[in-house]
């Protein structure tokens, strides 16, 4: 019984070599399943590059970042559209992007330094960097404190 529901999902989220190339429309979650009960495993900010790796009906397969899963197709925006919409004046970093784990179990991009506000910042903290936080509380508590809330 495991390795016909195995074979099931394969075939449904087969990876065919033909991946579609889009961009996030807004953040969003990476899930561990193609739903919206499944647990987050990844948070992709706004504008983030990714190939979907194959479709089922409003879930897509990802891998980014070495961490696999399913975003909503809806959240995406088509590479050959992306650069045609207001968001083509993107900031980048100046640093490496890390990532922490977040009280409630989800990963989300550490404080970052950009060249200027970041799609998906949530507060720009003292120290210059953006951070991403999902959360109010400690928000920016290694760089100095909340400079100004962007969201």
């Amino acid at each position: 019984m495991k390795k016909v529901i195995l074979l099931i999902w394969l075939a449904l989220f087969a990876i065919d070599g033909n991946a579609q190339h889009v961009f996030t429309a807004s953040n969003i979650n990476l899930r561990s399943a193609p739903s919206a009960d499944g647990k987050i495993v990844y948070q992709i900010p706004k504008g983030t590059p990714i190939n979907l790796n194959g479709c089922q009906d409003v879930w897509c397969e990802v891998t980014i970042s070495g961490h696999s899963g399913f975003v909503a197709r809806k959240y995406t925006v088509p590479a050959e559209n992306f650069h045609s919409t207001k968001d083509t004046h993107r900031a980048h970093p100046t640093e490496p992007i890390n990532h922490y784990t977040n009280s409630r179990g989800n990963v989300v991009q550490s404080p970052t330094h950009y060249d200027g506000p970041p799609a998906g910042a949530t507060a720009q903290c003292r120290d210059g960097s953006y951070s991403f936080s999902q959360s109010r509380r400690g928000t920016c508590s290694h760089h100095g404190g909340v400079a100004r809330w962007l969201q």
